[in-house]
């Protein structure tokens, strides 16, 4: 979507959006058109309503939770990454492997096989 619909679905100003995008909270797609959103971005910034409105959270706060929401997806793409790693390898490969990891897995997860 582009910029003027993205503020109009999250009822947000264009002062507001600037600001989210100079610190980095949200980065919009550039293409000839103008910014363009996608709903991830809806997503970041209805999280950044809700801590800045709802949960009184200052600029601050909300710069640390984006940060640690931007290290999960980081996470989350690796794991998913290894996961499709190991399941290209041998059975008994795959095997050794989760079962190396269950001395360090703390959530009971590791053992399960693909």
């Amino acid at each position: 979507m582009d910029d003027l619909e993205f503020r109009l679905c999250l009822k947000i100003d264009v002062v507001q959006l600037d600001l989210w995008i100079e610190q980095g909270w949200l980065i919009p797609e550039m293409s000839n058109e103008g910014r363009q959103f996608h709903d991830a971005d809806v997503a970041r910034a209805r999280l950044i309503l809700d801590l800045m409105g709802d949960m009184g959270v200052n600029e601050a706060g909300v710069d640390v939770v984006m940060d640690l929401v931007d290290q999960l997806h980081g996470l989350r793409a690796t794991m998913e990454r290894l996961i499709t790693a190991i399941g290209r390898q041998e059975r008994d490969v795959q095997r050794r492997l989760f079962e190396s990891l269950e001395d360090i897995d703390r959530f009971g997860t590791a053992g399960r096989m693909p």
